[in-house]
């Protein structure tokens, strides 16, 4: 059986080449709808699936099982009522303070504050520096990676000394090199800085996120005495202890902000629990619907080329109606005339499903040096281009095969 049926996927194959060679010009045409067709949803697959990871390293970048504090909440959207959150209070380092001891299922948490504005070195200049101000537990859920020297210790948070880590473009921009700028004094706002260390740079982004690679890092008590503290975007960020879950540690601080903040039973909530794995999957759905906008075109193109492999099949069974009566008349059976038929179309839907994968696989190459993240096509995306291609030729050759199949074996070879 085994063997059977290895001789009739060979004798198939030979004659598809030999129908390929003969007609390149028809094969080619016909094949076009598949290849377009599986140009259009692998090259929307790779793209989206790209650009969704990217953007979904990004948030997890943001922190893990972390809540952000905020007097906004970020979920936005056409109706969002700013007006209702421009007058709430911003949020406090005291408040910070307060969340830990009074939240056991916190693990660590931190308080932020920012501002952009000018960093100076001898004369050199460079605009829209992102200015933070961090408290000591900000590393444990934002890890910041030092690439040159050190990060800020334990005693220059707690003193507020005016020491400072500086992202890879400052540093570049203002000393030519990240060695150079450790233990060099910079100046911004006033207050001079000397430089500890120096962040790993970071790349570009979606989402904005922190933009380390154009910033400067100080300890919070330093931070203050440049930024205004309510001007100043103050958020807190509160990480989960490992067994817990980002919906528990939601609940757990929302009864602690209320308790902080004093609010009676029947007060609305006058601060935003904002959740960074809310925002994953607001992403997911978002790009569940450009796949669907991907499927919709692939599927209109797969039926197009659907309609070509069927013509080139017709052709090919009436071309071989002689062929085909001599088969049976030596005996055999109409099954396996029909899986030859088969066999074939899914064999051309193939072929052109390899030349749209190999036109996406050049795609991904320029939307990667264009886009300046990895651009790639998985290796679900390729068997799922195979599988396509496999089914559509069935659904083409299925008609020209039945015909071929139920010849008349003496009527098919006087047909010559």
């Amino acid at each position: 059986m085994i063997r059977r049926t290895l001789e009739i996927v060979g004798s198939s194959f030979l004659m598809a080449i030999q129908e390929l060679w003969k007609n390149k010009l028809r094969t080619f045409l016909s094949l076009l709808g598949v290849t377009f067709g599986i140009f259009c949803i692998i090259s929307v697959l790779a793209t989206v699936n790209s650009l969704e990871q990217n953007i979904q390293n990004e948030v997890k970048a943001l922190g893990t099982n972390t809540i952000y504090v905020d007097k906004w909440d970020y979920s936005g959207g056409p109706n969002y009522p700013w007006w209702k959150f421009v007058k709430r209070p911003s949020p406090k380092y005291e408040e910070m303070q307060g969340i830990k001891p009074r939240t056991p299922s916190a693990k660590f948490v931190a308080f932020k504050i920012s501002a952009q504005d000018k960093v100076e070195y001898q004369g050199n200049q460079l605009s829209n520096i992102q200015l933070y101000g961090v408290s000591e537990e900000f590393n444990e859920i934002q890890p910041v990676e030092i690439a040159y020297g050190r990060y800020l210790s334990e005693s220059e948070f707690q003193s507020g000394s005016p020491v400072a880590v500086i992202g890879y473009e400052v540093a570049d921009q203002l000393f030519g090199s990240q060695e150079g700028a450790i233990g060099k004094l910079i100046q911004s706002r006033g207050k001079k800085f000397s430089v500890a260390g120096v962040i790993k740079k970071q790349g570009g982004g979606f989402i904005g996120g922190w933009q380390f690679d154009q910033s400067l890092v100080t300890s919070y008590r330093m931070g203050r005495t440049i930024m205004d503290g309510r001007r100043a975007e103050p958020l807190i960020m509160v990480q989960g202890q490992d067994y817990v879950s980002s919906k528990q540690l939601k609940d757990d601080l929302m009864s602690t902000m209320r308790a902080l903040h004093k609010l009676s039973p029947t007060q609305e909530d006058d601060f935003s629990l904002n959740d960074i794995n809310d925002f994953s999957a607001a992403i997911s759905d978002i790009f569940v619907n450009l796949n669907l906008g991907g499927w919709a075109i692939a599927i209109l193109s797969l039926i197009v080329g659907m309609f070509g492999v069927a013509n080139i099949m017709f052709v090919s069974v009436r071309e071989r109606t002689s062929q085909i009566g001599l088969k049976k008349a030596v005996g055999a059976k109409a099954r396996v005339i029909l899986s030859e038929f088969l066999l074939e179309a899914a064999f051309l839907c193939v072929i052109g499903g390899l030349i749209g994968l190999t036109l996406v696989f050049a795609l991904t190459q320029v939307l990667t040096l264009v886009l300046n993240f990895p651009v790639f096509i998985s290796l679900s995306n390729m068997v799922l281009a195979i599988l396509l291609c496999i089914v559509v030729g069935i659904l083409a050759g299925y008609i020209p095969a039945r015909q071929a199949a139920r010849m008349d074996p003496v009527v098919a070879i006087r047909s010559k």
